[in-house]
């Protein structure tokens, strides 16, 4: 059982299905990993042992293609009847909050056989790309336990680098799968906006910078993860183009000869040394591989305007959230409820009219239209590092203080090439490509056209196959 902690998700769904091992023991296995090592690491705060037990021993679990896998959920917006739901929020965990209902993407976790082992940590409403909440302190990251695990999904991304879980549910609404899986040497695939339904109660209008998936070692789990999730549901206003297979066929069918842009800066943030040869060494790959690669990228990428539109969006809906949750409790959440940070967001966001928010909006849209057009006529992919250094010391990246706004400049500079794709809704990749010279893993992040998840998970498997990661694994793992 020692050896599960080796196998990526796909890997131990194949155990299940030629009954080499049994949904039982592979939960009571994963479960054994999280309480030795939890402690260490502060990944899952919320357990879900007995319910875990309780689903494997009816022997009635659906036969999704990942039967009897053990799983992890993001505490973030993913409501799980029954289940607690905080968003790393002390609000929530000390209102004890339950979640009424699911969301459509829960039930398709269960309906794809996997097996909800808990609750993994997240920063107070997915704020800030460290994972370092007041209602349950820092999740660490196993590379090197005194650095953030990235966030806001470094609570997932922590679990499965260590070897607790092979996979885990993640979102991103600025590169909230991407920064944490190049922090703890993850894939890490966000897709299309439309591709997976936020609903029922998330709003595809409101909240379309947020999409969710999740993490793992091994592309080919997260293309068929992709196939679980993906689907539109009733009443979904934005639907993702439909694919013309399963994701999973994707994995290792040749892409062609594609046309990549590499581009290693943007928006005058300095990028580090060792991102940028992580980078170049990607490019130079995918030369060898066959691919034309050349150093270009949108003009208007890094466009002021855009990140100006982006934080009032972005401020507008922490400000609408507190007033969904107030409601939902039965309370109104008031600044000593929430962290600094949160509440002085939450403020300004409190200071745009409507035609401001729309002004936002539209300079969004203007944002997107110009970049796809970069996709449209001349490029197939775009290559760039993840983050622009190494996870960065616990402490260091949540602003706090009498005006944390002040401070938001050091979250800017960490994770300067992921947010744009939120706005655009393009699907994205993070692939565990190098290391920092302290030995800290380090992403790349490959961008494709709008609803061209197709050859992302093609391009990545290519390169997973040429520079394999699998055997790399942290100080602390199961």
């Amino acid at each position: 059982m020692d050896d599960l902690a080796l196998l990526d998700a796909t890997a131990q769904a194949e155990l299940v299905r030629r009954r080499e091992a049994s949904p039982a023991e592979l939960v009571e296995a994963a479960i054994t990993r999280i309480e030795k090592l939890d402690a260490e690491l502060n990944a899952v705060v919320m357990p879900r042992f007995d319910g875990a037990r309780e689903a494997v021993g009816r022997d009635d679990l659906p036969d999704g293609p990942f039967r009897g896998v053990p799983f992890l959920t993001k505490d973030l917006w993913c409501f799980t009847r029954g289940e607690p739901l905080t968003n790393g929020m002390r609000f929530l965990k000390e209102a004890d909050f339950v979640a009424p209902d699911d969301s459509h993407l829960a039930r398709r976790w269960r309906e794809g056989g996997f097996v909800n082992l808990g609750f993994t940590n997240s920063p107070e409403l997915g704020l800030v790309p460290t994972t370092e909440p007041e209602a349950y302190g820092p999740t660490h990251n196993p590379w090197d336990l005194g650095r953030t695990p990235g966030g806001s999904s470094g609570g997932s991304c922590a679990a499965v680098a260590a070897g607790l879980t092979p996979i885990a549910h993640a979102s991103d609404g600025g590169g909230s799968i991407r920064i944490p899986a190049s922090c703890c040497g993850l894939v890490g695939l966000k897709p299309s906006r439309g591709r997976v339904s936020n609903g029922p109660q998330g709003g595809d209008l409101t909240r379309f910078l947020s999409v969710q998936l999740g993490v793992s070692t091994s592309v080919r789990d997260v293309a068929a993860l992709l196939d679980v999730a993906a689907g539109p549901e009733p009443g979904d206003a934005i639907i993702a183009p439909a694919p013309a297979r399963a994701y999973a066929d994707e994995v290792g069918a040749h892409p062609g000869r594609l046309r990549v842009g590499i581009a290693t800066s943007l928006g005058g943030n300095e990028t580090h040394p060792d991102c940028i040869e992580t980078t170049e060494h990607a490019g130079r790959l995918l030369e060898s591989l066959g691919h034309h690669v050349e150093p270009d990228h949108p003009d208007d990428l890094d466009d002021r305007a855009n990140g100006v539109a982006f934080m009032a969006v972005w401020m507008t809906n922490a400000a609408a959230a507190l007033e969904t949750w107030g409601t939902m409790v039965g309370r109104e959440v008031t600044e000593a409820d929430v962290e600094p940070l949160t509440w002085a967001q939450v403020e300004q966001g409190r200071t745009l009219s409507a035609i401001q928010y729309l002004d936002a909006l539209n300079q969004m849209q203007a944002f997107t239209r110009r970049i796809a057009q970069w996709w449209h006529d001349r490029f197939d992919l775009l290559l760039t590092p993840t983050v622009a250094h190494a996870p960065p010391p616990l402490g260091e990246l949540p602003p706090r203080g009498d005006n944390p706004l002040a401070d938001y400049g050091r979250v800017v500079a960490f994770v300067p090439f992921t947010p744009a794709f939120n706005v655009t809704g393009q699907p994205a990749v993070s692939l565990p490509l190098g290391t920092s010279g302290e030995g800290l893993p380090l992403g790349v992040q490959l961008v494709a056209a709008y609803g061209r998840e197709d050859v992302l998970i093609r391009v990545a498997s290519q390169l997973e196959a040429a520079a394999p990661w699998a055997g790399r694994r942290p100080p602390v793992h199961a």
